[in-house]
């Protein structure tokens, strides 16, 4: 009898233990909730990005690579062009301006296409004798020099929140060139003539800046070791690269420690580091990676290497396929559709650019690297921009 007990107490343990470990294998538990996430490595925005490459021809990946300016406020007008050429995005210059905040901000939502992948939409607003709004009364760098760090952040922030209100999501407005040359053309643009100070305010503009709309650090290397324009001429400088690192190299690393998105190239040559201009010169984009940046490069106005008086730059589709080879991730092309100018058809810069890739002298790898980087940074946009 005793056995038989015995026997029916294990055999009730058995069962009870079989019972609960069924249980414990099968409730709910917190990996089960991330296993959607665990089998899908890939971010959620990189398949989006991913989708998108997957149906871009040639054509409308290089397209992605430019920043181009079309004429007026007329919001067809500017669909028109958008989606024609299938641009990354445009440049707002004065003449896209129109009377109020609130058409600005009207004409840019209409244009946005695809709010998922916006355009970028950049402005030239550093504030001062640089400035696209009228209604820009915050302190401009050449104010603010004088001033306590902190006026600097709250200028930015407050520059950048009117910005976005309009629809701007690129700001090309952070100088960090340094001179205290009063014959510069760039010395009522800049924050000062002490590499120190003027590192501090310039990572204190990105900081002011942050989450409201990107922030782009200009020009790289610095104008501030030459007084010639490069609007007009390539200023060359015989400086040494010490001195570049003493004087003009702190002010881009501390705005790249504070995270600008977007740096640009100046059409500016240091004789002793490289003879070529530095939007077309790999030593210089080398040196911008080794000084910890990893964003989006951008030429300042390729058109200025055709205006310099050059004859080694006339040529506006080489000059795009040495931008990009250097290392640009973009280029920007201010386009006036002035006859006297030597402006270049969207189309024909496009072709020429895809021609090239063709024959071999612009690897597709450049192309599909780069576009897949500035996809990212827009699919990002929706996101990244939402500090109120």
């Amino acid at each position: 009898m005793k056995k038989t007990i015995v026997i029916i107490v294990i055999i009730i343990l058995i069962v009870l233990g079989a019972a609960g470990g069924w249980i414990y294998l099968n409730k709910p538990n917190s990996s089960s909730k991330t296993t959607p996430a665990t089998n899908n490595p890939v971010p959620i925005e990189l398949s989006y990005v991913d989708k998108s490459l997957a149906g871009m021809s040639l054509s409308q990946k290089v397209a992605g690579l430019l920043i181009l300016h079309e004429l007026g406020t007329n919001a067809t007008t500017l669909q028109k062009y958008l989606k024609k050429y299938q641009l990354g995005g445009l440049i707002f210059m004065g003449d896209n301006i129109p009377p109020t905040l609130g058409q600005l901000s009207s004409l840019t939502e209409k244009l946005q296409i695809d709010p998922q992948l916006p355009y970028l939409f950049a402005i030239d607003e550093e504030g001062g004798v640089v400035a696209r709004l009228a209604t820009d009364n915050f302190p401009a760098p050449a104010d603010l020099k004088s001033e306590p760090v902190t006026a600097t952040e709250i200028a930015f922030r407050s520059r950048s929140v009117m910005l976005k209100n309009v629809g701007m999501n690129l700001n090309f407005g952070i100088v960090a060139d340094v001179t205290s040359d009063p014959n510069s053309f760039i010395y009522q643009r800049v924050f000062g003539g002490d590499p120190t100070a003027v590192s501090e305010r310039v990572a204190a503009a990105v900081t002011g800046a942050n989450g409201l709309t990107l922030s782009t650090l200009k020009h790289f290397p610095g104008h501030g070791e030459t007084e010639a324009d490069s609007h007009t001429s390539i200023p060359t400088t015989d400086v040494s690269f010490a001195r570049w690192q003493q004087h003009d190299e702190p002010s881009f690393v501390a705005g790249i420690k504070a995270g600008a998105q977007v740096v640009m190239f100046g059409q500016l040559t240091y004789s002793k580091v490289d003879s070529l201009p530095a939007t077309l010169s790999t030593k210089w984009h080398d040196i911008l990676k080794q000084d910890g940046f990893t964003g989006i490069s951008i030429t300042d106005d390729m058109i200025m290497l055709q205006q310099s008086g050059n004859p080694k730059y006339t040529d506006p589709i080489a000059n795009s396929v040495a931008a990009l080879k250097a290392g640009n991730t973009m280029l920007l092309f201010v386009l006036s559709h002035d006859s006297t100018v030597s402006d270049i058809n969207p189309s024909t810069l496009i072709n020429g650019i895809v021609t090239a890739v063709k024959k071999g002298k612009l690897s597709q790898a450049i192309i599909d690297s780069d576009i897949r980087q500035v996809l990212t940074l827009r699919y990002s946009l929706p996101t990244t921009l939402t500090k109120n």
